[in-house]
């Protein structure tokens, strides 16, 4: 070797006219390719798990000579393409899995094309200041100041979960540190940790459960709180909760609110929570990562509460907002609180650099190396625009209020509680000449739709019973829709012979 590079053909997008014209041609290219995959309106393509896994099947990832762009290209457009899942189809309804804005698309081109690392200045100098200045908008967006001389704060995360975690780990620290006089960080756990109790809403997310088994305080931290009528946490309940465990020598430490409960797009009363929470002393979480949006819904906004009593919030991105996979925020009422997270490393974030003017934002995030997802808040808040977040997040919210409404109007169906949010859920019932069993016929009917109509729903359960689920992310589902797809569901009923 002499030295000079062998490669052949540019790896990286740099200042030579060969790289760029390579960089063009791949990404044209791979746009033509996705583009001409778009060719109806289905959600899915009908494959059952066998047949795809046959129909994507190649004799070897890894080959040893490497078959070149054209070929690559060939093999994309036949084998991986026409299979995804649609999500910008108005067919798709079964996830908080939102369609990707166009502009959010053009972001991650941005993002991924520079590659920043959020975890330090010099590795994200621009990312970095643009993060902090949305991060400063979202936490004035749900009403976070520092006109009480607190200043709030926030990180992105790469998802709610990790969101949620982070709240709840913080929420333990701060009871600790200033509850307990004990320090976490230093010591580890606390000899009663085994005591220590969060409240959640018995629909919650398992998110809950999940950090707690990671945070070292195991599932039986969680009290699990029942619901009303509404699939909201009952207050009482959670108040004879609180008492009873304090009567048994247990150690409450946190309430979280559900603002969008993952099935029922229900919304816990933060106002009252925060009334038990100052009365017992206890952190409050928001797990606002399915309602967040509706905050910049004009006429709807209001339900979600007053975040801001809350001292850590999740805002998912990538549910209302629209925005790609992966895309979380966590905001904290003080940015004090994040402390338990900060460890300077020499390597990395030296405390000479926050002295100087310097940025490292690793030191309030539990991952090291991080995504730029703020660019697409970013862009798409500039594009939008309050306006236009409004007639998004609104149109949505006002689709599951017509859906209901049909749904109560048509003896056939049974609804389960009138959307707060996009999520409706129910099922139909078996018509006066048909023995079917309820759940089976729900069940069968979802199943059908996703491999004969290419509609994908969602099903989740109620009182024990099967039940579907429509979550209404897209903007461009019309009513007319709407009534069709109830339609399919009921000429599919009278077909399906299950006893």
């Amino acid at each position: 070797m002499n030295g000079h590079n062998t490669f052949q053909s540019p790896l990286f997008l740099i200042d030579t006219e060969d790289a760029k014209a390579a960089f063009r041609d791949l990404i044209s290219r791979t746009t033509n390719a996705v583009i001409n995959t778009v060719s109806n309106g289905n959600a899915y393509c009908g494959l059952s798990p066998a047949e795809l896994k046959e129909a994507v099947s190649i004799p070897e990832i890894l080959p040893q000579q490497g078959k070149g762009l054209d070929a690559v290209t060939d093999l994309l457009s036949k084998k991986i393409l026409p299979y995804f899942l649609r999500t910008a189809s108005t067919d798709y309804m079964a996830h908080l899995h939102s369609p990707a804005l166009l502009e959010t698309i053009a972001a991650e081109l941005v993002l991924t094309t520079f590659n920043q690392s959020m975890d330090s200045w010099d590795q994200s100098p621009v990312a970095t200041e643009i993060e902090l200045n949305v991060i400063n908008t979202l936490c004035r967006l749900y009403g976070y100041d520092s006109a009480s001389g607190i200043v709030p704060d926030g990180v992105f995360t790469s998802g709610g979960s990790q969101s949620n975690m982070t709240g709840l780990l913080l929420a333990r620290d701060w009871f600790c540190r200033t509850v307990l006089n004990y320090d976490v960080k230093k010591y580890g756990l606390p000899e009663n940790y085994r005591k220590f109790r969060l409240y959640t809403s018995e629909i919650s997310h398992f998110s809950m459960e999940k950090s707690a088994h990671i945070l070292g305080l195991g599932y039986d931290s969680v009290v699990k709180v029942p619901v009303d009528n509404r699939q909201r946490m009952d207050i009482e309940a959670l108040r004879s909760l609180i008492l009873q465990d304090i009567a048994c020598g247990n150690v409450p430490f946190c309430i979280v609110a559900t603002i969008g409960t993952t099935d029922y797009g229900s919304i816990d009363s933060v106002d009252k929570i925060h009334e038990l929470c100052e009365e017992y002393n206890l952190w409050l979480h928001a797990d606002a990562a399915y309602g967040s949006g509706v905050i910049l819904s004009d006429k709807y906004h209001d339900r979600i509460g007053r975040l801001n009593l809350c001292n850590s919030i999740t805002v998912d991105f990538h549910k209302m907002f629209l925005m790609p996979v992966s895309c979380s925020a966590v905001l904290l009422k003080n940015k004090q609180d994040f402390e338990p997270l900060e460890l300077h490393a020499d390597y990395l974030n030296r405390e000479e650099d926050e002295e100087d003017g310097y940025t490292n934002l690793v030191g309030k995030s539990m991952q090291t190396t991080r995504r730029f997802d703020a660019l697409k808040v970013w862009i798409a808040f500039q594009i939008r625009g309050k306006d236009g977040w409004n007639q998004l997040i609104s149109t949505c919210i006002e689709n599951a209020a017509y859906l209901y409404r049909q749904l109560k109007a048509n003896p056939r169906f049974e609804p389960v509680t009138e959307p707060e949010i996009s999520s409706v859920v129910f099922r139909i019932l078996p018509s006066g000449k048909m023995q079917n069993d309820a759940d089976t016929l729900n069940k069968t009917i979802r199943r059908r739709l996703i491999h004969e109509h290419g509609v994908v729903i969602g099903q989740t359960t109620y009182r024990q019973n099967i039940y579907l689920k429509f979550t209404l992310l897209n903007p461009l589902v019309t009513h007319e829709k709407l009534d069709k797809l109830l339609n399919i569901i009921v000429e599919l009923a009278d077909t399906v012979h299950t006893v």
